[in-house]
């Protein structure tokens, strides 16, 4: 019967092992980030803090896993044709809103105002 404890130890012990890493550089960057607004250092967040302009990027980091990297379609549908079907104003809508499965709110208002207006022009 003991035999059966052994592998839930092992990865009780693995799990335990990584919170303390993570933790560990959590603590650390704080430390980091405390010392350089000490000395006068401008802190700037890794992407600026600003939202991404670039509709091909927003595209592979928001949409592409549902609608595949070139468009056309897997979980969600192809979206090579979309401009012919559909509108900038109707696409930034479904974008904002959300449709059928299609979750709303998975891109800033900017962000949707871009990737709209690229998707437009997919004909």
């Amino acid at each position: 019967m003991n035999r059966h404890i052994l592998p839930f130890a092992i990865i009780a012990i693995v799990g335990i092992f990584a919170a303390v890493i993570v933790y560990y550089i959590g603590v650390s960057q704080r430390e980091d980030i405390r010392l350089a607004e000490e000395n006068g250092e401008e802190v700037v967040e890794e992407n600026g803090g600003e939202t991404t302009t670039d509709a091909e990027s927003i595209y592979a980091s928001s949409c592409a896993s549902c609608h595949g990297a070139d468009l056309t379609g897997g979980v969600g549908p192809d979206l090579t044709t979309v401009g012919s079907k559909l509108s900038k104003e109707e696409i930034e809508d479904i974008i904002n809103n959300g449709i059928g499965s299609m979750p709303a709110g998975l891109v800033g208002p900017e962000e949707a105002t871009v990737l709209a207006e690229w998707l437009s022009e997919k004909q």
